[in-house]
């Protein structure tokens, strides 16, 4: 079965992740992209809200993880995203984008970006 997806892209947070203290003090934006993977027929079917992904509650609970205890890596506040969105039964799988644009890098960039896939186990 081919599994349909809902997406949030843009989702913007600020966050003390990071290696550098300054990180931790001064914060800054982070960036979430989540693509949840599941079947949506049953939703379609009863036009219910139950039977789908309430994105707007996905994102508030998106937001409270960025926003909440701090971590090293963005490999590590990845995780913890992909674990909010598996935590919904109806959820498959997932692909989460964290955004890094204002990372610590002494160069010209445009953006650091780590994106994982998870599936349920």
């Amino acid at each position: 079965m081919t599994l349909d997806r809902v997406s949030v892209t843009g989702l913007r947070a600020r966050g003390r992740h990071g290696v550098f203290q300054a990180e931790r003090d001064l914060g800054q934006e982070f960036v979430v992209d989540a693509t949840l993977f599941l079947d949506t027929r049953p939703a379609a079917a009863g036009d219910d809200l139950t039977q789908t992904v309430h994105y707007g509650e996905l994102s508030e609970a998106l937001v409270k993880v960025v926003e909440g205890d701090p971590v090293n890596l963005v490999e590590t506040l990845a995780q913890r995203l992909a674990d909010v969105c598996l935590d919904n039964d109806l959820v498959r799988e997932v692909e989460i984008s964290v955004h890094k644009p204002a990372a610590p890098i002494p160069l010209p960039f445009d953006d650091v970006i780590v994106t994982i896939r998870r599936s349920r186990a």
